[in-house]
């Protein structure tokens, strides 16, 4: 690829926050002049917005785990470290105090490079493209050093790269389990970060469109271990909060499924010059709140859709949230990525009780800011997406004819799509799946209604592997955190269904 425009060239600043210590300009494909200008000013302002953040979070005591755990974390050891190596979070470093690199968006990286006296742009470069470009993908310069083609990395400079830093982002795959309609969920361990020793789950699903032959992968990546919103219906939310993943654990989990389908390519036979299943969709929609995550989740999108790298398009990564407000915002304001608003809900009655944000964000500003974000006007949201609504469906809940009305009337000026989710039981739910007539006819109401809505197909759900079903197995011996439903409502909830 050619890029046009001067070099990556630093802009001097006097502190470094987690959004780097320089900000550059960054080239992506060949453009105008004019154009170019306009990327160079929306990465000054999205790299200063996040550093803004940054300097905020770490001046702050807030209440947040995160940052308890990450002020907990012991600093990693300077010693015999360059004078004037830029230093990041204690979260971005493993246990031998080394740097993980996938941490790091590229400007970040070049700027680590030039701070231990390498030559930053290319130094860095053939580091991202080892570790993000196709069929490469190393975990360590031991790795790229058996490639046929060095790519410069003398032995020297992989000594000197041991002692100061890793390519690993300390994610382990421990298991891959499969379901019956291929869906294959990957288990992988945290060997490092404010999560370390606990589990995560990302889910790889199969697609062929309807008449078609080529298939594709959806991924569902994590993005904490854990979740602390409590959804009463959801079984990852009977874990709590066990700690939030960096963003080289979030991009790893791209990178193993990749590696994966390419070792599954190979081992059948395949000429590896042949095309790949390409994973064309990504999803934050496993463990966790994102937006409870939202720095590291913006960091991750960036590596993600680089196109020096893995090169994923913004279009097609949605990143879900129960509907927290502000980070909402910020999200729109710094990223092209879909949003996707878990509502579940058309009145506080019954969100309260599902889903328990609703107490700090009620229904009603959770409207308005999506009124405000994703306007249904003439003229398109400036991001140019609409707003996915995910909407599960619990008989007797939310699965009223009243229930499909309302939420016409809550969408009516919102630029939306409506995706019905199938209710996937697990050990302790006290939830019961609507049927598909009803599912049907609430569809109906709402395309009568003028929405556009889909019902999302179930997935993986016997290997625990579908929506609301993520989270360590642990998970099912312990009682779920239920609260009380209102008076009218009792009657919808029934013992567990599936032990």
């Amino acid at each position: 690829m050619r890029l046009s425009g001067p070099a990556l060239q630093p802009r001097q600043t006097t502190s470094c926050s987690r959004a780097g210590a320089l900000v550059y300009a960054r080239c992506d494909a060949e453009v105008s002049p004019r154009a170019w200008r306009a990327q160079q000013r929306q990465e000054r302002r999205r790299h200063a917005s996040r550093a803004a953040a940054a300097v905020v979070d770490a001046a702050t005591n807030t209440a947040s785990v995160r940052d308890q755990q990450h002020a907990q974390a012991p600093a990693p050891a300077l010693a015999d470290r360059p004078q004037g190596e830029l230093r990041f979070h204690d979260s971005f470093y493993d246990g031998q105090g080394r740097l993980s690199l996938k941490n790091l968006t590229l400007p970040e990286l070049e700027a680590w490079c030039a701070s231990i006296g390498e030559d930053g742009p290319r130094r860095a470069l053939q580091l991202w493209r080892f570790m993000f470009y196709d069929r490469r993908w190393v975990r360590s310069l031991d790795e790229a050093a058996v490639e046929q083609v060095q790519n410069g990395f003398s032995r020297a400079f992989r000594e000197k790269l041991g002692v100061l830093a890793t390519l690993d982002a300390g994610l382990a795959l421990q298991a891959v389990h499969t379901a019956a309609d291929g869906t294959r969920k990957m288990v992988f361990r945290l060997e490092q970060g404010p999560a370390a020793g606990g589990q995560v789950e990302t889910v790889l699903i199969p697609v062929v469109r309807e008449g078609g032959t080529k298939a594709r992968v959806t991924l569902c990546v994590s993005s904490q271990v854990g979740c602390a919103m409590n959804c009463q219906f959801c079984f990852t939310g009977r874990m709590g909060l066990q700690g939030n993943l960096t963003p080289g654990q979030i991009v790893e989990q791209v990178v193993a499924a990749r590696r994966l389908l390419f070792e599954e390519h190979c081992a059948a036979g395949d000429p590896p010059a042949l095309h790949l299943t390409p994973i064309t969709n990504l999803v934050y929609m496993g463990m966790g709140e994102p937006l409870h995550n939202l720095s590291a989740v913006l960091a991750s999108i960036d590596t993600l859709c680089h196109p020096l790298g893995l090169h994923l398009s913004h279009n097609k990564i949605s990143v879900s949230t129960v509907g927290l407000i502000p980070e909402m915002k910020r999200f729109v304001a710094e990223s092209r990525a879909v949003m996707a608003v878990s509502l579940h809900a058309t009145t506080d009655e019954v969100r309260d009780w599902i889903c328990p944000v609703n107490r700090k964000y009620g229904l009603q500003a959770l409207i308005d800011a999506m009124e405000e974000l994703f306007p249904k006007s003439k003229e398109a949201p400036r991001h140019g997406h609409h707003v996915l609504i995910e909407y599960v469906m619990l008989r007797g809940v939310n699965d009223t004819d009243e229930d499909a009305l309302r939420l016409v009337q809550l969408m009516k000026n919102i630029r939306s799509k409506i995706n019905l989710i199938v209710f996937n039981p697990h050990q302790g739910t006290n939830f019961l799946p609507s049927t598909s007539d009803r599912v049907s006819a609430f569809r109906s109401l709402l395309v009568q209604g003028g929405l556009v809505a889909t019902v999302r197909d179930s997935r993986g759900d016997d290997q625990m592997a579908a929506c609301g079903q993520l989270g360590s197995q642990d998970v099912a011996a312990r009682p779920p955190p239920m609260l009380t439903p209102p008076e009218r409502l009792r009657g919808a909830v029934t013992v567990d269904l599936t032990s």
